[in-house]
């Protein structure tokens, strides 16, 4: 369903690359988890696939037609095929527009979009996407300050699924509820995913949620994949040291006391990427291999391996 080939991204007027040489790619109906430390790129990856940054280099296709930077036909299909569930639905959606309006504005434009078109009218159609997400039709008339925090997602959901399309982003689609509401919407989510055939590219911080949602798993690090491949390997045996240590990161509740992979100094800024492996400085294999292997420092490792695959000279054994 979607497959990205060697995309690089780059800012106006920076210098360098935020994403460098991402390939990933999702089958139809499964979902990818997308996971990685704020500023590893994972939005700007997001943003791109959907058209709202441009790639400088590489290749986006959507069900095997190219919608790299796309125009014209290509963004047609791109536009009813794919679409993307924001992170803050308080910043996605209009304030100033009840759910009814919301709603009945995608579904026009979502007809428009649709190759087949739909054969119902703005009312029915507008009922469905309620039904869809599990609300009732007296929301129709709400504002989104009138909705809770769950509420205004699921409208986000339902918006998102107006045009009928077969890819959905979700960028972190729990991060702004609250913990007894993030279940049902995660639970919403995986029931839409069965019912419409839907294919996922999701986006979090939370492992957990990414364990729930996904078969599958990418790690991102300053703008590269560092690991992938099912989701169980890659979180229950991890073979990159970063992804150890993301999962080290993780509390666990009556955990006695372990010893933790502890990363030195700050994150590296993309401007000033380091050379050979990017994660080599703060790598904790310990400066006085990286020193004795002088690879770490000057090359870049390749991601291998399969399905389980790796971008690291000394991988977790």
């Amino acid at each position: 369903m979607l497959r990205v080939e060697g995309v690089c991204i780059r800012y106006h007027g920076s210098s360098a690359d935020v994403v460098e040489g991402v390939s990933i790619s999702i089958p139809k109906g499964t979902a990818l988890g997308l996971v990685g430390e704020s500023g590893s790129g994972k939005s700007t990856l997001a943003r791109a696939i959907v058209g709202l940054t441009p790639s400088r280099t590489g290749v986006i296709e959507v069900d095997q037609v190219d919608v790299t930077n796309a125009r014209r036909d290509a963004l047609r299909h791109l536009r009813a095929n794919v679409q993307m569930v924001f992170q803050d639905p308080n910043a996605s959606l209009h304030p100033r527009m009840t759910v009814g309006r919301t709603l009945g504005e995608a579904v026009r434009v979502g007809r428009r979009l649709s190759p087949d078109g739909f054969d119902t009218d703005d009312a029915s159609e507008v009922t469905r996407l309620m039904e869809l997400v599990g609300m009732a039709p007296r929301f129709l008339d709400r504002y989104p300050f009138e909705l809770s925090g769950g509420q205004r997602q699921r409208v986000s959901i339902a918006r998102a699924l107006a045009p009928r399309p077969r890819l959905l982003l979700l960028d972190e689609p729990t991060a702004s509820l609250d913990v007894s509401v993030q279940a049902t919407v995660l639970n919403l989510l995986r029931q839409l995913r069965s019912e419409l055939g839907l294919t996922y590219l999701a986006i979090s911080h939370d492992l957990a949620v990414i364990r729930y949602l996904c078969e599958s798993v990418a790690v991102m690090q300053l703008g590269a994949i560092k690991e992938t491949g099912p989701t169980e390997s890659v979180l229950r045996s991890p073979r990159h040291h970063y992804t150890a240590a993301l999962l080290d990161a993780v509390p666990r509740l009556g955990a006695g006391p372990s010893r933790r992979v502890v990363l030195r100094g700050d994150p590296a800024d993309a401007t000033d990427r380091p050379s050979g492996c990017s994660f080599h400085p703060r790598c904790p294999v310990g400066p006085d291999i990286v020193a004795e292997h002088s690879r770490c420092s000057s090359d870049v490792p390749s991601l291998e391996g399969s399905p389980h695959a790796v971008a690291c000279h000394f991988p977790i054994d």
